[in-house]
């Protein structure tokens, strides 16, 4: 009975180190994500530490390859060694991934305030004439989120960049996806963007925070069932003299 259990333990914890080498490619790919997103919203916000939780995520992913590597090979050569060392390893991957949910939430608080506090002064520096790289980031989030201006098109009014062109118009980024004829003009509203981009930039950043907390919680489960069965299969060995003489090529009367 107890080398069934084993068998069984021994049998999950290979296919958990199977599913470590896939969470490992997830746990980068939404590190490369945030990495990715960060560098199209970085103006809105300024706090790269921001980045620290998908900088930790993709280390993770990194040292999921090696413990599926040391997991898979403690595992069929029954390593008392081996899976010691592969439960502590996990074990200080748990606690990395705990640290990175915390962080996530932390950063997440902060969002609010440093877009609010970041885009008012993009929006003030605009120039659509000639654009350097702050400008085309706010042409670029107009056109992806759909947005007009900070709370609405009406902000543009405000900007230094609307007084000088005095044309009474916003950025052609303003305008709706299905109006061919736009041209940015207040005198037709119905042709732009109605929504503000604030609470849109702060909402994108916000669900890419939460896509590493998730991702973190998840694979921080699996590595506990993981933990747990070769805590069984290591506990069984020691104390079950019939599994140990099977091993080591014994007979047991």
């Amino acid at each position: 009975m107890g080398q069934c259990g084993i068998t069984s333990s021994k049998t999950v914890l290979v296919f958990l180190n199977l599913i470590f080498w896939g969470a490992a490619g997830i746990l980068c790919y939404v590190g490369a994500y945030v990495f990715i997103t960060y560098d199209d919203y970085d103006h809105f916000f300024e706090d790269v530490y921001t980045l620290i939780p998908a900088v930790v995520i993709i280390a993770v992913g990194a040292l999921l390859f090696i413990i599926g590597l040391i997991g898979c090979c403690a595992t069929i050569r029954e390593s008392r060694c081996g899976l010691a060392t592969f439960v502590i390893i996990l074990l200080l991957v748990f606690v990395t991934e705990v640290v990175v949910v915390v962080l996530g939430y932390v950063y997440r608080a902060k969002v609010e305030n440093e877009v609010d506090r970041s885009i008012q002064k993009v929006y003030k520096t605009y120039n659509g004439t000639n654009p350097d790289a702050a400008s085309r980031a706010i042409d670029y989030v107009q056109r992806q989120l759909h947005c007009c201006g900070i709370h609405n098109y009406s902000d543009w009014e405000n900007t230094d960049w609307f007084k000088e062109t005095k044309n009474q118009s916003v950025p052609l980024s303003c305008c709706r996806e299905t109006v061919s004829s736009c041209n940015g003009s207040l005198a037709h509203p119905s042709d732009l963007y109605a929504e503000g981009c604030e609470a849109l930039v702060v909402k994108k950043l916000q669900e890419i925070m939460m896509h590493v907390i998730w991702a973190a919680l998840a694979f921080a489960a699996i590595q506990l069932l993981g933990m747990l069965c070769a805590c069984i299969v290591l506990c069984r060995r020691s104390r079950d003299p019939a599994y140990e003489l099977l091993i080591t090529g014994g007979a047991y009367a």
